[in-house]
């Protein structure tokens, strides 16, 4: 098995080079899927979260309103560490869960926003960053998801800078351009994950 780590701040473009590693044959765990379902109505999670941050953070059905909560947590550095120390946890092992189901010989790319922020490139055997300026990730952000300029500003801002993620980077996708540009550099890299999973391994 070969475990690699992908991410990229918010608006550079993460989710589209995981899909196109899924039509290559990737095995997939998404931490962000993984983490909307931990706290799912009847979740010990979702109880956590109301636990920490009161009924208001609750939609009119019963879930998660994560727009409010986002409001408050992206404001506010030790309400968002309170927030991860919920789920983190819970996306860790349900993440190791599938790992472990993918079998020996696959190649799993670990979907992590957050993945410099934790600390957690020595999990993998290697990390792929989706690499973008930050005026083309707030371009995006205001334009294709909505967002205004502040928030999408503070999303930003809560993240790790580009530098500490190259820094981190054994791979990096250039993602400034359009789509027709990602696809040959998600096909050279996947050519390079299949190689290194072939090599023979200590």
């Amino acid at each position: 098995m070969l475990k690699v780590g992908l991410t990229g701040g918010i608006g550079a473009g993460k989710s589209a080079v995981s899909r196109l590693l899924a039509g290559y044959g990737a095995v997939i765990v998404d931490a962000d899927r993984i983490a909307r379902e931990v706290v799912e109505p009847g979740s010990p999670g979702l109880a956590a979260v109301v636990a920490a941050f009161g009924e208001s953070v609750l939609a009119p059905d019963g879930g998660l309103d994560r727009p409010k909560l986002g409001s408050i947590v992206f404001a506010d550095r030790e309400l968002l560490g309170t927030l991860n120390a919920i789920v983190h946890p819970l996306v860790g092992a349900r993440s190791a869960e599938l790992e472990a189901a993918a079998g020996p010989d696959a190649i799993v790319v670990h979907d992590v926003p957050l993945l410099t922020e934790n600390g957690l490139a020595p999990l993998y055997d290697l990390v792929v960053v989706v690499d973008a300026a930050p005026g083309t990730q707030l371009a995006r952000l205001t334009a294709l998801r909505g967002m205004d300029e502040g928030e999408a500003r503070a999303r930003m801002a809560a993240q790790a800078t580009r530098e500490q993620r190259l820094a981190v980077a054994t791979l990096v996708i250039d993602n400034d351009g359009p789509l027709a540009a990602l696809e040959p550099q998600v096909r050279k890299v996947w050519e390079e994950l299949t190689a290194r999973a072939a090599a023979p391994r200590d």
